[in-house]
């Protein structure tokens, strides 16, 4: 239950609907108790009138006897009805309260991790699978909301209807009602016993379904390479090894729950043996009256269901503890990539890296060795290098996608740690090498960084990123849907698309990390004129292997190895003997 603390601020947010759903609890479970003294009196009543009808039988008297007993049977029948009546109009108020409290606090749950999720650093998501993510944004809180909602409200049916219940019990019939609790302690003892085996196999369910979930997920995104290779029986075949895991790991659980529901039916089963056998002799002796006998059995009776459920409330309760564990686990997973003084500014964008080194968290491979260069704001400054030489790590630190090992960043001549998150990455434009596209429509994955749609701004882009024919080709132009990561364009087309999505915002700083490897030569010089006049005031890092695309520059550094190797600009590095100057002739020869 330590794991499930976290919700404690959810109840208390909640707390007037929490503590209205306990009262009403409360409340329908009296009217539930009541019909049994109700029912002890009308027995009695009918053995008492039974009695003293013999001297009424055959006499003037006897109608009018008759009479008065369906009067007093009509009375005791009304009065069960109008509890029953009642009883059942507050059951169906502790479901509308509480099971619409478990909602609106998955809402709140669901939401919390998903933000917490926008929070988390790259380094995070690349440690975590994407099925695992899914698996706890959905199929754990669902198992939470189990807990917080039937539970949550069958726990306190059961805790409420046995406080009321002893406390009749036992101004009844002291000794029936011991023998009525007789068979608890074994009760408690078996709870105990199958609870630690209900929570071991629920967090193997959960991990279970979480690699379900991560195969399902990748082989969909991956389908594409699936039916390239004709891999389709040996993907379904995988599923299957996955699916029976899971299978199997689910059946081991419901053996332990089946457990519950025959061992709680044998202990009530014995109550009532012993309450018949026990309360029989005690009519027998006078003691009692047979009213009471009957009164006992309704207690039975109503306390059946609220103990057989114990077992499904006990592993519900056990796997919102293993889900909200596994939540929790990533709730408490922090992120470095913080504001120190949270400024807001607009700023020139002058960028200046100092001695900076990094190496990736989750693999330890050192992509940048003490980088040091400056480019002052409006200048272009190309990245040159070769796959696996850290040009786009150079990118991540500009766009705090990490922060470096060693040195420092400047924006502004200000440490780039010190400016709001959200307000420096709003003034930077990306195109990143990994292209992502959401299924919406085009104008709206071209406007995903703009607050406010402009379509002038929108058709500008396009042109800009030579996709505006392209566009106007579709049958719905610029209100065309694209498919899951934008699977209805090419290659080429994807990637001008984020090159408009980039430059619509008009951003101070503007990245292209090898934007143009996926379009043919004649489509790379058009974009290029026309970033001539895009670039024109901002600051602009060109990330590529390709020459051409780095003459635009004023600037050009070149990587190798995560280290700057060669500096300046076209003309002269190509005077000098050097990295710059083999790739230059490489790709000559190779357009020749």
């Amino acid at each position: 239950m330590k794991a499930l603390k976290h919700l404690n601020k959810y109840f208390y947010k909640y707390r007037l609907r929490f503590i209205s759903g306990i009262v009403i609890v409360v409340l329908s479970n009296l009217f539930s108790v009541l019909p049994a003294p109700i029912v002890r009196r009308a027995v009695d009543a009918v053995v008492e009138k039974t009695q003293e009808y013999m001297q009424y039988k055959h006499t003037p008297a006897e109608g009018a006897f008759l009479h008065n007993f369906t009067q007093l049977m009509l009375w005791y029948v009304g009065l069960i009805v109008l509890v029953a009546l009642l009883r059942g109009a507050f059951l169906y108020l502790q479901r509308q309260i509480l099971i619409g409290m478990s909602r609106y606090i998955e809402f709140d749950l669901k939401n919390e991790l998903y933000e917490h999720y926008q929070r988390l650093p790259l380094e995070f998501y690349r440690k975590h699978n994407t099925g695992d993510l899914m698996a706890r944004i959905s199929e754990d809180v669902s198992q939470v909301r189990m807990y917080l909602g039937p539970a949550l409200m069958y726990g306190l049916n059961l805790i409420s209807l046995f406080l009321i219940i002893i406390p009749f019990m036992f101004s009844v019939n002291t000794k029936l009602t011991f023998y009525v609790l007789l068979p608890l302690p074994l009760l408690s003892i078996s709870i105990y016993f199958v609870n630690s085996m209900i929570h071991k196999r629920s967090t193997e369910i959960q991990k279970g379904l979480s690699s379900l979930s991560t195969f399902v997920q990748e082989a969909f995104s991956g389908i594409r390479v699936i039916k390239s290779f004709g891999r389709e029986k040996d993907s379904a075949e995988r599923l299957a090894v996955e699916s029976n895991n899971y299978r199997t790991k689910s059946l081991r659980l419901v053996k332990v729950d089946s457990f519950f529901f025959p061992l709680i039916l044998l202990l009530t089963g014995l109550s009532t043996i012993l309450i018949i056998f026990i309360g029989g002799n005690e009519v027998i002796k006078g003691e009692i009256t047979y009213g009471v006998i009957a009164e006992f059995i309704m207690y039975i009776n109503m306390l059946t269901w609220p103990f057989a459920s114990l077992g499904w409330i006990t592993s519900l309760v056990q796997r919102a503890a293993v889900s909200q564990t596994r939540i929790n686990e990533f709730l408490r997973t922090g992120t470095s990539i913080t504001s120190e003084d949270n400024i807001s500014a607009n700023i020139k964008g002058g960028v200046t890296f100092k001695h900076v080194s990094f190496s990736y968290p989750d693999s330890g491979i050192k992509a940048l060795k003490d980088i040091s260069f400056h480019v002052e704001a409006g200048e272009a400054l190309a990245i040159l290098g070769t796959t696996g030489s850290g040009k786009s790590s150079v990118a991540n630190m500009i766009s705090r996608l990490y922060d470096p090992l060693h040195g420092d960043v400047l924006i502004d001549n200000l440490n780039i740690k010190k400016y709001n998150i959200e307000s420096i990455r709003s003034q930077i434009g990306y195109v990143p090498q990994d292209v992502f596209l959401f299924s919406d429509s085009i104008k709206n994955n071209i406007a995903f960084g703009t607050d406010q749609m402009d379509e002038g701004r929108i058709i500008q882009a396009a042109k800009d990123a030579d996709l505006y024919d392209n566009i106007c080709s579709f049958p719905q132009g610029f209100d065309t849907v694209l498919g899951e990561r934008g699977i209805t364009l090419s290659g080429g087309q994807k990637q001008r698309l984020t090159i408009a999505r980039a430059i619509v915002k008009n951003p101070k700083i503007l990245i292209l990390d090898d934007s143009l490897s996926a379009v043919d030569t004649h489509t790379e010089n058009t974009i290029l004129n026309n970033l001539r006049g895009i670039m024109k005031g901002k600051t602009t890092f060109i990330i590529t292997h390709r020459v051409s695309s780095a003459k635009l520059a004023e600037k050009i550094i070149v990587l190798k190895d995560g280290q700057i190797v060669q500096a300046g600009n076209h003309d002269t590095l190509l005077e000098e003997e050097g990295l710059y100057r083999k790739m230059y002739q490489k790709q000559m020869d190779e357009s020749e």
